[in-house]
């Protein structure tokens, strides 16, 4: 299986609110499949489907380098149905290589999705696979990280973000096979 083109930020597909799944099959199965292939290349914790250039709610997650007690999430048309609690912490992603900012979350959640073989299923998330959880569904609602940032924050990366947009604004839309993986921040 082939890894995909992560998009950086500047590419339209990162802007879109995803469309969701209407049922979970084979293609939807082995977009998930490659999505896992593309995020763990990357040595990210979290992708979203919009991320390789598909605007549909799919997130893969797999948060077990900083929890080992987790285990790996594939989920379709996620949406968070409960969220309290506050938390502030740093966050980075694939799509905007090399930048980090803090970021306020909600420390607790519950998510309701279908599974890889389309079963509806409630996870209950705290610390760093909520953090990422919340992250990879702004993805899939057409909300970057860097949105979430303080103004001054943003400013400071200005133009670091500018060089990213370029670079971003000249991919492709849709998915791309790449062959030779390149390692980036994690998501």
């Amino acid at each position: 299986m082939a890894v995909l083109e992560i998009k950086k930020f500047g590419c339209p597909t990162l802007k879109e609110k995803s469309l969701d799944v209407e049922s979970v099959d084979d293609d939807t199965r082995s977009l998930i499949d490659r999505m896992f292939e593309t995020m763990y290349a990357a040595e990210g914790i979290g992708l979203a489907a919009p991320q390789v250039g598909v605007s549909r709610r799919v997130v893969v997650l797999d948060v077990r380098p900083s929890d080992p007690s987790r285990v790996h999430l594939a989920l379709v048309n996620p949406r968070i149905v409960e969220a309290t609690g506050e938390i502030v912490g740093e966050e980075g992603c694939l799509s905007i290589p090399a930048v980090a900012g803090d970021v306020k979350r909600a420390s607790d959640i519950r998510v309701e999705f279908l599974d890889r073989d389309g079963f509806p299923v409630t996870v209950s998330a705290s610390g760093i696979e909520a953090r990422a959880l919340q992250h990879e569904i702004d993805h899939l609602d057409g909300v970057l990280v860097i949105e979430r940032f303080s103004a001054i924050r943003r400013n400071l990366l200005r133009s670091q973000l500018r060089k990213i947009r370029k670079e971003g604004q000249r991919q492709a839309i849709g998915p791309i096979e790449v062959t030779e993986p390149v390692a980036e921040s994690p998501s």
